[in-house]
């Protein structure tokens, strides 16, 4: 990943000057993370070598985690949560461990949920606040979906404000993915406009893993295990007929990571087929013609493609956008599954496809056992910031360890799968495509 030059400096509601009540109530007096405990942006050894003989900064991330210190007077402070944009697995672990580690470490009493995201903030839809504590979340991370419920589109970050004023919060926490990023940084700068004593702290979603600067977003482990399942089911039908083909459309606007992912973690995939990767449709190297000769020599086969794939095929059609204002996409897996068929009609030769778009199963299910632990990890290092009067960051695992981004470093920004990079390569190795890719001058 190109890391880019940014500041890394996370910027803070005034000095931590109160001792934590972990020290009290947890009784521990080790495990608390100092702000000159860094971890280098750069994973490269050379070059964090070169630079410290050069005498040259290193850059690094805060490392998250509890502090000594904290800004907040715990008695008398007011936190609010807000999840939005789309579903993910993991979103309830997120809420669960924030209210968690709030009352159970810090004794905060006045948590509260916003409901449907930001329109919840916004006088005129008449949203309820929910109270939050641990006998409301207790169970929550066996369901899946958000017990807060969620929205898309902007809202007038005036009246968000507005909001948190009257509702004297001291800690916004804000579960969501770019759009939610953007929102984030705007509602701080508003915040910093009125000299507010507001701390924000954003923990990413995004199930499509594709946010900068951010190794893992929570709900991907779970997308490619269920995606995995999907897999599996293609393949059976694929085999189950003469000339079967099983094409499964997953989730991947901008970014192919849960498909090439899952093809990895099966095996059983001969085409995964991703936003990063051109790919032409007709032609002597192109798709159909290499999955004719796939189906011709071993008389089945098995195509995964991400929904942003192919989106060139759509060139002509009017845009549609969603209340966020993202582009709809137009819909790969039909588009292929079409094409598919009038190919092989056209040859003469009697297919059987079977399609699968597991895709709203799985932004809907309860996170898996590894997300859930990635979840409690993330929650509580949200807390842990916010705590400290840290603010316009979100956390995120970097170099194996939990840290402090700033919102700048990955707002408007995203993370995509290398073609030249381990995990495509070994997607190519696996599946045995070729570039499906024509010359120039050939037909595509």
């Amino acid at each position: 990943m190109d890391v880019g030059t940014f500041d890394t400096q996370i910027p803070v509601l005034g000095e931590a000057k109160i001792t934590s009540p972990i020290r009290k109530i947890k009784k521990r007096t080790f495990g608390f993370v100092s702000d000159d405990e860094r971890v280098p942006v750069d994973s490269d050894l050379h070059k964090l070598r070169e630079r410290f003989a050069k005498n040259m900064e290193i850059p690094s991330f805060e490392r998250a985690g509890p502090r000594e210190k904290i800004y907040f007077d715990t008695s008398k402070l007011r936190c609010a949560l807000v999840t939005c944009g789309g579903l993910c697995p993991g979103l309830n672990d997120i809420i669960r461990a924030i209210v968690l580690e709030l009352n159970h470490s810090y004794r905060v009493r006045n948590i509260y949920g916003i409901r449907h995201g930001l329109e919840g903030f916004i006088p005129e839809f008449g949203r309820d606040v929910v109270d939050l504590n641990p006998d409301v979340v207790v169970n929550i991370h066996e369901m899946g979906g958000t017990i807060l419920g969620s929205s898309r589109g902007p809202q007038d970050i005036e009246e968000i404000v507005d909001s948190l004023e009257r509702m004297n919060i001291g800690i916004l926490f804000m579960i969501g993915g770019d759009g939610t990023l953007l929102a984030a940084s705007k509602i701080t700068d508003a915040i910093l406009e009125r000299n507010l004593k507001i701390s924000v702290v954003a923990i990413p979603k995004t199930i499509d893993n594709d946010i900068h600067m951010v190794s893992r977003s929570f709900g991907f482990h779970t997308a490619v295990e269920i995606a995995t399942e999907a897999i599996k089911a293609a393949h059976n039908e694929a085999q189950g007929y003469p000339y079967g083909i099983g094409l499964i459309k997953l989730m991947g606007r901008y970014a192919g990571f849960i498909a090439a992912t899952a093809a990895l973690a099966r095996q059983d995939v001969n085409f995964v087929l991703i936003p990063e990767v051109d790919f032409d449709l007709k032609g002597e190297n192109g798709f159909l013609q290499a999955l004719e000769d796939r189906i011709l020599e071993r008389g089945h086969a098995v195509i995964v493609v991400a929904e942003g794939a192919g989106q060139k095929f759509f060139e002509g059609r009017e845009d549609e956008y969603d209340p966020s204002g993202n582009i709809r996409l137009k819909d790969i897996g039909l588009f292929l599954k079409d094409s598919v068929m009038g190919w092989f009609s056209e040859k003469d030769i009697d297919i059987t496809l079977k399609y699968i778009d597991p895709s709203y199963m799985i932004r809907s299910l309860p996170a898996n056992a590894s997300d859930r632990v990635y979840c409690g990890f993330l929650g509580r290092n949200a807390v842990h910031a916010g705590m400290a009067g840290k603010t316009r960051l979100l956390i995120g695992r970097w170099n194996e360890q939990f840290v402090h981004v700033p919102m700048s470093a990955s707002t408007g920004r995203r993370k995509k799968v290398d073609y030249d990079g381990r995990l495509w390569l070994s997607v190519m190795d696996v599946t045995g495509q070729g570039a499906m890719k024509n010359s120039p001058e050939a037909k595509s």
